[in-house]
């Protein structure tokens, strides 16, 4: 001990609980000391406390032969400020059990008394020893056994039991470990891209770390030394500073604690601080991969080796080696590199090995890579023709491609290879629609990409362009332009030509194009459909961005894509196409289904609403996310959209896209009718019967359903849990979307209400609402209104200014998320 604050001595009163107390609330608010040291003293300040209690609870109850041992985390000198105290009294058996009861009281009451968490069990070695061998669990525990107080010698022979027992149970155990390892991975997910992760629990978290330990300690197999240290000192030190931040003992790092956790971290912000997550958890997981790799190895050969002797009375040869391609070979279910291989002369063979391995679904064996990573020739400026094949090989080989990628992130080859890489690996994505860091989001949609490539004309374009798509956002402003940028010099560095290279910066500049101008956007008006056209120039690179869009879409997260959406980008595209290849554009009735038909016709006929609320049948779209499908036509009147919102919010329904338009019947019906198609999902429970929708429709269009004061009192009744505070809606005016509307964008966090209160400003300033189109991804709600004028007439810009501040101040009162 360096401090006399943290001083154990039994004289200085720390083996009374306020004495302990007092001086672990110095040690933890000690600002100069943190991380390792602050671990270590820690638990060296509680070992003295508990030495103490020990030695006064042994002379009361008169026991000998036991001893106090540290077991887990806190066996390992790693107590952070919440941690659970693991603790192991060994006894020899002798004592009688009124004396062993009276021991163990005189030591986990104090412990209790002070609100510390305990784990704590009561066995003699061979009690230890058969629980070991029963619970995997307590086995781990047992491998980091430290001993505290009492008699030595029982620590130590548990110690030298428990380790002999795991080496030699190693065949059986280690897959146990594995298959653990794995599932709790499937629960939690992966730490390294998880923005609300389990620094604990997590795959790439702190149990995987003591799982490596673990395979070191069965003396099977070892994990790669570099680097493996560091990272779990970080996830230690963050979850530190989650601890004391929160005064809670949990290991989630959840959204509303990164800010604080990084302060206390002395982080510039918490992008910095997820990053650091992310790369240590990367690290502890691509060495999890190649550690269990190396256990299945040696495991399947020591098991393999006594049939080989029985059978040839001899010892057995190396493993085969079979060719995969020049200078690279399949070896013992890995890929490695030939005998003859030169990295050094030959700068292809970093992406000759990676596509190899590829497209045969196998890891790239962890000797390869490191010698590929120190001795491999720089590529020269443009790539020679069969680097850039190799590369759109290793993108086009589907979900093999993700490890082989990680293994050569993980040795810096990635970085070497195209250097705009590093601003965007492993950073965050602070937005609850994005399953993956950005690097792994880039891959991610080259894999789903790769499975489009018989839909285009250049497949190797369309994968590049999905590798590089948001390769901008490691550079301020719009990601779209600096990727352009970036897409540009990455595609001529790695050979393509000119015209190639034009239409890969074109699909990275308007990668968001398609989605976004077909689900906020009215695709019959003709300008709508021009300016897509205009943006990308040809009917090739139309093709190529319509995969492009799918691809990212569905590599970003489930909410990002649907049927009905994909069926809105097709639309866009079909009317791109025709104007691409010389077709007039013109103006058109939207086409209206037969049951949207016969909706509008009976409307028209009874004068009020009526109502379709169907589910989905065919079940073939997992991505699917937008519940049930809701058509309601009304006789053309002010105030529907609000109306119809705050009826669905009253039952309970959460609006995940919508869209609204006035349809002209034919004659000799005629009229106006308004068409709204919803698709909407019961926020909890089932769906309620179209028939009271209808009837709550009914008597809030004639005035007589207050919906206002109904969601207020509901509000009042229940008012929803404060979480991390949302940013402010953003209303903007998109400049010439239309000739015929002024199109208002919304932008704002997605509430319960939040379309009736749009849809009631619109109506309270005067405006009509042409058409509406709304969309839901996650919790944030982006929607579009073509509004006109009372005579038919786009807002001029006076107005237009006035209308954004009117919906402004309407949301600033939107209630914050539940």
């Amino acid at each position: 001990m360096t401090s006399v604050e943290v001083s154990t001595g039994a004289n200085d009163g720390d083996s009374e609980p306020g004495g302990y107390a007092a001086a672990r609330l110095r040690l933890l608010t000690e600002k100069g000391r943190s991380g390792p040291p602050r671990r270590a003293a820690l638990s060296e300040l509680t070992d003295g406390w508990l030495a103490t209690l020990f030695a006064g609870a042994a002379e009361g109850s008169g026991v000998g032969g036991a001893a106090l041992v540290a077991v887990g985390g806190y066996g390992r000198g790693e107590l952070s400020p919440r941690s659970d105290l693991d603790l192991l009294l060994l006894h020899d058996g002798r004592a009688d059990a009124g004396a062993l009861a009276l021991l163990a009281d005189r030591i986990w009451y104090p412990v209790w008394d002070l609100g510390l968490a305990l784990d704590h069990s009561v066995r003699t070695p061979a009690q230890a020893r058969k629980t070991a061998g029963e619970d995997l669990k307590v086995q781990l525990g047992l491998l980091d056994a430290r001993h505290v107080a009492g008699d030595l010698a029982l620590t130590t022979a548990l110690r030298t039991t428990v380790l002999a027992d795991w080496r030699n149970t190693a065949p059986r155990r280690l897959p146990e470990l594995d298959e653990l390892c794995r599932e709790r991975a499937q629960r939690q997910g992966e730490l390294q891209y998880l923005l609300e992760g389990d620094l604990k629990e997590a795959r790439g978290g702190l149990r995987d770390a003591t799982a490596l330990r673990a395979v070191a300690a069965s003396w099977v197999a070892d994990a790669p030394r570099e680097g493996l240290a560091e990272a779990r000192r970080r996830l230690l030190d963050v979850r530190d500073a989650l601890h004391l931040c929160t005064g809670r003992a949990t290991d989630r790092l959840a959204l509303q604690e990164q800010d604080a956790v990084a302060a206390e971290l002395g982080l510039l912000d918490a992008d910095v601080m997820l990053r650091q997550v992310s790369e240590s958890a990367r690290v502890i997981s691509y060495a999890g991969d190649v550690t269990w790799r190396e256990v299945g190895r040696v495991l399947r050969a020591r098991s393999a080796r006594p049939r080989l002797r029985q059978l040839f009375g001899g010892r057995p040869g190396g493993p085969e080696r079979t060719p995969l391609a020049e200078g690279v070979v399949e070896q013992d279910g890995e890929v490695g590199l030939a005998l003859a291989a030169r990295p050094e002369k030959d700068p292809v063979l970093v992406l000759r090995a990676a596509a190899a391995a590829a497209e045969a679904s196998l890891p790239i064996s962890l000797h390869a890579v490191r010698h590929l990573a120190s001795t491999a020739k720089p590529l020269p400026t443009p790539w020679p023709a069969e680097a850039r094949d190799r590369l759109v090989s290793l993108l086009g080989a589907g979900e093999s491609t993700v490890p082989v990628w990680e293994a050569l992130e993980a040795e810096g080859l990635i970085t070497a290879l195209l250097p705009d890489w590093e601003r965007v690996r492993c950073r965050p994505q602070r937005n609850a629609v994005h399953t993956w860091t950005v690097d792994r989001h880039l891959v991610e949609t080259a894999v789903r990409a790769s499975h489009l490539t018989r839909r285009v004309h250049r497949p190797d374009l369309l994968l590049v362009a999905a590798l590089l798509h948001d390769i901008g956002k490691g550079w301020p402003g719009d990601h779209a332009v600096a990727g352009e940028t970036i897409a540009r010099d990455v595609a001529t560095r790695i050979g393509f030509d000119t015209a190639d290279v034009a239409v890969i910066a074109t699909l990275v500049r308007h990668h968001l194009l398609l989605i976004e101008t077909a689900t906020r956007r009215d695709l019959d008006d003709p300008v709508t459909v021009r300016s897509v056209a205009d943006a990308v120039g040809s009917t090739g690179t139309l093709e190529l961005l319509h995969a492009l869009t799918e691809a990212d879409a569905l590599a970003t997260g489930p909410a990002a894509w649907s049927s009905w959406r994909g069926s809105l980008v097709a639309d866009l595209v079909k009317r791109a196409a025709a104007v691409l290849a010389g077709k007039p554009v013109d103006r058109e009735p939207a086409a209206v289904t037969a049951e949207q038909e016969r909706l509008a016709v009976e409307a028209h006929r009874t004068g009020g609403p009526v109502l379709a609320l169907r589910a989905r049948t065919d079940g073939s779209d997992e991505h699917e996310p937008l519940g049930v499908e809701l058509l309601v036509a009304v006789p053309d009147q002010p105030g529907v959209l609000p109306v119809t919102a705050g009826v669905l919010a009253l039952h309970r329904l959460t609006v995940r896209a919508a869209d609204l338009r006035a349809v002209e019947l034919p004659d000799p019906v005629g009229g106006s009718v308004l068409l709204l198609d919803w698709r909407v999902a019961a926020a909890y429970g089932s769906l309620p019967q179209a028939a009271r929708l209808r009837a709550d429709l009914v008597r809030a269009l004639e005035g007589s359903l207050d919906i206002a004061a109904r969601l207020a009192e509901r509000e009042a009744a229940y008012p929803r849990r404060r979480g991390a505070q949302a940013p402010p809606a953003r209303v903007t005016v998109a400049p010439s979307a239309s000739r015929h509307a002024t199109v208002i964008e919304v932008r704002a966090q997605d509430v319960p209400g939040l379309l009736h209160r749009i849809g009631h400003a619109l109506e309270s300033a005067g405006v009509r609402v042409r058409s509406a189109h709304v969309s839901t991804l996650g919790s944030n709600a982006v929607d579009a209104f073509y509004v006109t004028d009372a005579r038919g007439a786009a807002l001029d810009a006076g107005e237009a200014a006035r209308l954004t501040g009117q919906l402004e101040s309407a949301l600033g009162e939107v209630p914050g998320p539940a």
